[in-house]
């Protein structure tokens, strides 16, 4: 098989999203391999021989993702034997020319911690910590987005997701077996109405994740799976609150979603 490498001198996170981006494209299997702070020329050389070992262990020549700002780190990484694919190379100059600036460039600029944006991230996942599956409900006025939905639906780490990605104070709330038999907005969920966001779930891929939870279990059934998700979709719809259907998504698309619906700000930058 053929491998991937995403090698930086920072976090390497920025070659992994391009890499993934890319290969995704082709209908094919790769090993995946990441390198992170690459930072010395002995590392360097350490990295080159780890991907020379992989070209010749597989017979054909690795593809190699880097962001590296230093000169001689870089020069050392591309005279190995796999392809390169220096993704800052393609864009500087003409960036250059559009700006009228000459690029500066520093490792770990990308990701380090600037502005507000890590205070946000920390603080937003203190909070949906403290407001997971409904533990604490006295203060959704601090959230941005209350997440509701069955069990098992995904609220939890897509909760988690929009805090440690980009800084969104996201609590939420299950809907319960208790309360299917008159499913209800309560009224403490209804005072934050334009801040909730529903998440729903096929059915049977419902039944299969809480059948590895709690197997034969009246939770996990396939009538009280497809008996919530049918009350739960109701609701969404009397309601008329956004809702995306999990299923297939994940949990990064899950929240692109949200975030397009409601235009939520994102402190990432």
């Amino acid at each position: 098989m053929r491998t991937a490498f995403y090698i930086s001198d920072g976090t390497a996170i920025t070659s992994e999203v391009f890499g993934h981006a890319l290969l995704s494209l082709f209908p094919t299997e790769f090993e995946h391999q990441t390198i992170s702070f690459v930072e010395t020329i002995e590392k360097a050389h350490i990295a080159k021989e780890k991907i020379n070992r992989a070209c010749a262990r597989s017979g054909e020549p690795a593809l190699v993702f880097h962001t590296f700002v230093n000169n001689d780190i870089r020069e050392i990484i591309d005279s190995c034997d796999g392809v390169i694919y220096n993704f800052l190379e393609h864009f500087v100059a003409p960036l250059e020319q559009e700006l009228q600036l000459t690029a500066k460039p520093k490792a770990h600029r990308t990701h380090s911690i600037h502005e507000n944006s890590y205070d946000y991230r920390i603080e937003a996942v203190n909070y949906a910590l403290a407001n997971d599956d409904g533990s604490i409900i006295t203060n959704y006025e601090d959230a941005d987005v209350i997440l509701v939905g069955v069990s098992r639906s995904g609220k939890t780490p897509s909760s988690l997701y929009l805090a440690l990605q980009y800084g969104i104070k996201a609590a939420n709330y299950p809907f319960t077996d208790e309360d299917m038999e008159e499913l209800t907005l309560p009224p403490f969920l209804k005072a934050h109405k334009k801040k909730l966001f529903g998440l729903t779930i096929d059915a049977q891929r419902l039944m299969d994740i809480r059948e590895g939870r709690m197997s034969n279990s009246r939770y996990a059934s396939a009538r009280q799976c497809r008996m919530e998700v049918r009350e739960v979709e109701k609701l969404y719809k009397k309601e008329k609150i956004p809702f995306v259907n999990t299923t297939k998504f994940s949990v990064e698309e899950i929240t692109a979603k949200i975030l397009s619906e409601t235009g939520l700000q994102r402190y990432k930058y």
